[in-house]
């Protein structure tokens, strides 16, 4: 077993959500003829896979219950909500007696915090019915939150190597409001059974001045209330201090409050909802309490000519002093899209982009997200494809250590995409060497496979890290999924793309999205919106196009492995010629720089070291020096009009044996060229 197998989870992540698994009373799934244990939150995939011909069925929704919500007493003695599932395994068509156990994973939409339960037979299913009824199952002890989303995955065990038949369904649950949890502790805490039973007083203090009293009962769960008076424009913050009702008195003239009507607002700050809590709110009519003629109406008007009085003068001064100001000082308008940037980011933040090389269609679905980040977010994207030069010139592993060392200096991020090409490799660097994956664009791209040292690399500093708030990990949830994931990783949140971009943003910003009493937002980057710019529609039209082809070719992935027995793979440039070079048995290549047609426009400048690759020797790195002195020499610099000629030493004519290796910005290619 490789070491990269090895994990002991050390590090704690504190959650907001609620989400987890009463285990008081212990769960219990043993039935008649059915010995069953239980598993929670221990739900690895190893030793649970078998062959897709050989695995049972998925389960079925129980057709005799309903999957509900409904409290239930925790450990401490509180109430709490809980989500009532239940699911009967098939009778027509399915393995049963080869179903060893049944799994169900529950996560959360918002925080993307997930649990499972597994059940554990111990001894073999031999009919298929007991008491005339199919095999059922149950779980009553997932703890909710109100209004929340939970996405319900149900499989059963083994699981087979290739898709799944499991069972899934999104479940909403309810606001406090709804009568079968408004009792729990979570909904006290939000104020869902308080009833202030709001009572008011008026009284005349001589004039046209009104004391007005307003009593209400506190809440448990409520230390502090805020008492209106038309629409806050009088206002009162008060304490409870254990107390079970309150007064609070205003004294107010006749001419603050509009004819006879007011408005009284209670705002209460339970613990749960803060400032955001359902506030209490009554009309009353004091007329009735102050019988004078409305004789106020002559001050009111005399005040507000005043004011208007004083408005119009401060709106001269004003005029006159910008009448004098110096033209060149006037203030210049900042356009909408750069008032945004500068709101969003204080500097431009970068992110290494790590993915492996799938399919061509997967490769455009990168490049389009690069190009989305760049142009509609302002990121810097730091992509293998597009430094290839100078990747090619450092080497794989020193260019992905060096970007490495910089993020991690840094507040960047590095970003992990997800694919069915990650998940192979990195089982193969679990199960060793000898298993490597190679896929047909591996051998394609001049870098090759740069998956396997990136993996390599950065999973061993990624659990040595203290904190993970440099490492990201996402998959395009329309052409991958979660399980491509690799285990590592299942520590930290996995953002489904498009569908959680937003947050995804906002953490390469290192900014929240949910700030007490708010939730920011950034136009045109949502699920629902990001496909209306140019970058964003090409963006989902890659997405389409590789979800079209793996419905048209499910057997893709293994078709673009490459296995031993496989022959040459042809590469299909449509911009660039390939033609391999043979490699030498005897005598070392000489290599010299030239002018395009191999006309030389100077003296030429030897190669000291020339390697064949690693994983193609039909293909030469090699590093170029432009000899200044006898001892000393300089990198000479590879520019888009750079060409070299490779021959043998032996054949000093420099006939057609010759061939012109042509150098480009972005990618290193062989073209057959003329002698020198």
């Amino acid at each position: 077993m490789d070491l990269y197998c090895v994990w002991l989870i050390i590090f704690g992540l504190t959650l907001t959500s609620t989400l987890r698994i009463l285990e008081w009373p212990p769960l219990n799934c043993t039935q008649l003829d059915l010995q069953c244990s239980v598993q929670i939150n221990n739900c690895s995939d190893e030793g649970w896979i078998i062959p897709r011909h050989q695995a049972p069925n998925g389960p079925l929704w129980h057709s005799g219950s309903q999957q509900h919500v409904f409290v239930r007493r925790g450990e401490s003695g509180d109430l709490l909500p809980v989500m009532s599932l239940s699911w009967s395994l098939q009778i027509n068509g399915g393995v049963i007696n080869g179903t060893s156990g049944t799994e169900v994973h529950v996560t959360e939409e918002d925080s993307n915090k997930s649990i499972c339960v597994r059940y554990i037979f111990h001894n073999k299913i031999q009919n298929m019915m007991i008491n005339w009824k199919p095999w059922t199952f149950s779980l009553d002890r997932v703890v909710v939150d109100p209004e929340n989303k939970y996405s319900v995955s149900i499989y059963n065990l083994p699981k087979p190597d290739l898709g799944n038949y499991r069972l899934d369904k999104i479940f909403t649950i309810p606001g406090c409001m709804d009568p079968r949890i408004k009792a729990a502790k979570v909904c006290l805490e939000n104020g869902s059974l308080w009833d202030p039973q709001l009572s008011w007083t008026v009284s005349v203090d001589g004039g046209e001045r009104l004391i007005i009293t307003v009593g209400f009962n506190t809440a448990e769960f409520s230390d502090e209330y805020q008492i209106s008076i038309q629409n806050t424009q009088h206002s009162q913050h008060v304490m409870r201090e254990n107390r079970t009702s309150l007064n609070v008195t205003f004294e107010l003239d006749v001419w603050q409050l509009p004819p006879c009507e007011m408005l009284i607002v209670i705002q209460p700050f339970f613990i749960r909802c803060k400032s955001n809590c359902l506030h209490h709110q009554t009309k009353c009519n004091y007329c009735s309490y102050y019988q004078r003629p409305p004789t106020y109406s002559r001050s009111l008007i005399i005040k507000a000519l005043l004011g208007l009085i004083m408005a119009g003068g401060f709106l001269t001064y004003l005029l006159q002093k910008t009448s004098h100001t110096d033209p060149g000082s006037q203030l210049l308008t900042t356009p909408r899209g750069e008032l945004e940037g500068v709101q969003i980011q204080e500097r431009k933040r970068k992110v290494l982009i790590i993915y492996s090389l799938d399919h061509p269609l997967y490769i455009e679905i990168v490049l389009k997200l690069c190009a989305f980040l760049m142009a509609k977010c302002g990121i810097e994207v730091v992509l293998d494809l597009l430094d290839s030069a100078r990747l090619g010139i450092v080497g794989s592993v020193q260019w992905l250590d060096w970007q490495r060392e910089q993020i991690v200096k840094s507040s960047d991020k590095i970003l992990i995409l997800c694919s069915r090409g990650v998940r192979a490799k990195w089982r193969a660097m679990c199960d060793g060497a000898e298993t490597r994956v190679i896929l047909r664009e591996d051998v394609r791209s001049p870098m090759g496979d740069m998956l396997t040292p990136a993996l390599s690399l950065l999973v061993p500093s990624f659990v040595r890290s203290g904190t993970f708030q440099n490492y990201m990990v996402a998959y395009f949830e329309d052409v991958c999924s979660e399980e491509d994931v690799p285990s590592p990783f299942n520590i930290i949140v996995r953002y489904k793309l498009m569908k959680h971009f937003e947050e995804l943003f906002f953490r390469l910003l290192d900014k929240e999205k949910h700030e007490p009493g708010r939730v920011n937002r950034i136009e045109g980057i949502t699920e629902d919106e990001y496909f209306q710019c140019p970058s964003g529609k090409a963006l989902r039209e890659a997405v389409e196009a590789f979800h079209a082809y793996q419905l048209e070719h499910p057997n893709w992935f293994e078709d673009e492995l490459v296995k031993d027995t496989d022959e040459d793979v042809e590469v299909e440039e449509p911009s660039l010629e390939h033609h391999a070079i043979e490699q030498p048995t005897e005598s070392p290549l000489t290599i010299r720089q030239s002018v395009p047609e191999c006309i030389e426009d100077g003296p030429s400048s030897p190669i000291n070291d020339v390697t064949p690759s690693e994983r193609d020797h039909t293909v030469y790195s090699a590093t170029l020096h432009m000899t200044e002195g006898l001892n000393e020499s300089k990198p000479f610099p590879l520019s888009a009009h750079t060409h070299i000629c490779v021959s043998h030493p032996a054949e000093q004519d420099g006939s057609c044996n010759s061939v012109l290796v042509g150098w480009y910005p972005s990618v290193s290619t062989l073209k057959e060229g003329t002698a020198v």
